[in-house]
């Protein structure tokens, strides 16, 4: 099924944009001005046979498809996609299998639905390339460059928005024993240097991805989760990727499957302690939890006289 979506965007020359650098809270995909300034929500496509909530599911062009359409109808801002798990205890496919995996799926997504935002979720300068060739306009990066030495550079020459994400370790062996003396000032330390590094190679738009899960415990996750606002010192947008992971399985004794109650909980925390885009397996549970944590915001605090 392929679902007739009107999607409108307001757009500004690339040219135009990289002049008014000010403007921390928007990033420019492919001429698509995308204010953050209001939360968005970023729709995960595994197109894996292993991701952990997911995986298997969306593995032809008509499952894609229905899916995709779905989330834009529900309301998704960004769709990701990913060709490789990142599950703890997964291992690195080869480049090639991640492209076989992931360049028709842009370049399928943008023939149904055109003015589809498609962000690239890979550790690979060539994946980045040939996916955004094909039309993707972000790459999302679980490693912040470093099984890539191109991939930072590559970014920069192809002038596209950048998730910075933090990682101890590696998929294989990420979860094994995390350690930090102070999880929230370490990972704030990492992104100033990365943020940095990108910054002088022509970066523009970095967005920061704490990467909860990726290396870190039940307790790391949350403290993170409730100094996420310290992150804001980097003058970047924050993403948070809590949806359906096991720092809310381990919580509320649940499954992945069973996970969006708890889900909905951690991303309204998220909203509150400062993230500008919630990826999440659930367009239309997101978009009501952003409604919701809006129209608290807008609500008038009495004072006593």
């Amino acid at each position: 099924m392929v679902y007739d979506l009107q999607i409108n965007y307001e757009i500004r020359p690339r040219t135009e944009f990289l002049q008014c650098m000010t403007d921390s809270m928007s990033i420019n995909l492919n001429g698509y001005l995308l204010d953050l300034s209001v939360p968005r929500v970023m729709g995960i496509l595994n197109v894996t046979p292993d991701s952990f909530f997911d995986g298997g599911q969306f593995q032809n062009r008509d499952h894609i498809l229905t899916q995709v359409g779905k989330m834009l109808q529900e309301g998704a801002d960004l769709i990701d996609i990913g060709g490789m798990s990142s599950r703890p205890g997964a291992e690195i496919i080869s480049e090639q299998e991640e492209l076989d995996r992931v360049v028709k799926v842009v370049e399928w997504i943008l023939e149904a639905y055109p003015q589809t935002l498609i962000s690239i979720d890979t550790i690979r300068s060539g994946v980045a390339r040939a996916c955004i060739q094909a039309g993707a306009a972000m790459v999302n990066d679980i490693s912040a460059g470093a099984f890539d030495a191109k991939l930072y550079e590559t970014v920069a020459e192809l002038q596209v928005p950048y998730v910075l994400m933090h990682m101890q370790g590696k998929p294989e062996n990420m979860q094994e024993a995390p350690r930090y003396e102070q999880v929230s000032i370490e990972v704030l330390d990492f992104m100033i240097a990365q943020v940095g590094r990108l910054r002088d190679l022509g970066v523009h738009d970095v967005i920061i991805d704490p990467g909860f899960g990726f290396g870190k415990t039940v307790e790391h996750n949350f403290e993170l989760l409730r100094n996420l606002a310290i992150f804001k010192i980097l003058d970047c947008p924050i993403l948070a990727g809590v949806s359906r992971k096991s720092m809310i399985n381990r919580v509320l004794k649940t499954k992945p499957e069973t996970a969006l109650n708890g889900t909905t909980a951690a991303h309204m925390l998220a909203l509150q302690n400062g993230a500008s885009i919630l990826r999440v397996h659930d367009v239309l549970e997101a978009k009501q939890a952003i409604q919701i944590w809006q129209a608290y915001q807008q609500a008038p605090i009495v004072k006593r006289p």
